[in-house]
């Protein structure tokens, strides 16, 4: 069974969505167009270069995620380094140790930049981001061209660092093109869950199926009022209120809700066992939605009009 997929943002949650690949894969579908924003794109471009669900297990669950929280030189400096990182280079980590350890996994299948996932030049991977100083939705590698930059010899694992860029925890991406910067952060800022990004106006040939984590509460209202804390829910609230308001019917009968078992986007110390929980909620969840999901009654419902 065909199926084009998109991955929700999610931090170290993602494999709970993985888990609920494995499902899905265990019940004969091949993806063919895949998206993702934030953690989603991680996801996304791994099954888009030839990784399989079981991989991704694998591989998630031996990531020690706080490796991601790699410091600059300023950054590293001892009380204040956390302060002049968010004053001096906007965030409180430098994040470049999410494009190694990308481009690392996508050098062993060879399939490191959009032009080796592409058919007649379309990208079958979109990867979402965010451009702040231009205030608009970026979906990669497509709209490198309104940059003069070439999409299909542009890097995937750089547009995956883009995509994860948390503001102000992560440094943003600095997009140079035509002698002007650009500031690119996490995708999830316009769009944490794109479902929407394969429509056409033509009756779908395969389904879009979305992966969505369902949020826990806030860090403030568990008592964290530490400044992490309060600017992560700060892009929480700004991110859930976008996808809250344009969140339809007919989207979330193709989506998969997966509960994020209390754990937050950066829980970065978070145990294997916590994370074999999580893979274990979505593959349940997969399999819940499998059991009702009908692509037929979905088109006659929502799109045969």
């Amino acid at each position: 069974m065909k199926a084009d997929v998109v991955f929700e943002g999610g931090g170290v949650k993602g494999i709970g969505m993985v888990g609920a690949v494995c499902y899905l894969e265990e019940k004969g579908y091949v993806w063919q167009s895949i998206a993702g924003t934030s953690a989603g794109s991680i996801i996304a471009a791994l099954l888009a270069t030839g990784y399989q669900g079981h991989e991704l297990k694998k591989i998630l669950l031996d990531l020690s995620y706080t490796s991601f929280m790699d410091k600059t030189r300023l950054q590293s400096i001892p009380l204040i380094g956390k302060g002049l990182g968010i004053v001096c280079e906007k965030g409180l980590y430098a994040g470049d140790e999410i494009e190694i350890w990308m481009e690392k996994l996508l050098e062993v299948t060879g399939k490191t930049k959009f032009k080796d996932v592409s058919i007649n030049g379309k990208s079958k991977l979109k990867i979402i981001a965010t451009d702040i100083t231009n205030r608009e939705m970026l979906t990669l590698p497509d709209d490198l061209i309104k940059y003069g930059i070439d999409p299909m010899s542009f890097q995937i694992s750089k547009a995956v660092r883009m995509s994860c860029s948390i503001p102000l925890y992560f440094k943003p991406y600095k997009l140079v093109s035509r002698g002007k910067v650009s500031y690119i952060v996490d995708g999830g800022v316009t769009s944490n869950f794109p479902v929407w990004i394969f429509d056409t106006k033509e009756v779908p040939r395969w389904p879009t199926i979305g992966f969505k984590m369902i949020e826990p509460p806030s860090h403030t209202s568990l008592g964290k009022t530490d400044i992490i804390s309060f600017v992560l829910d700060i892009v929480g609230t700004v991110i859930e209120q976008n996808e809250t308001k344009c969140m339809k019917d007919s989207d979330s009968v193709r989506t998969i809700g997966i509960p994020s078992a209390g754990i937050k986007t950066t829980d970065f110390n978070i145990s294997q066992e916590r994370s074999l929980e999580l893979f274990r909620v979505g593959y349940e969840k997969a399999e819940e939605f499998y059991k009702t999901w009908c692509f037929e009654k979905y088109v006659e419902a929502f799109r045969s009009r």
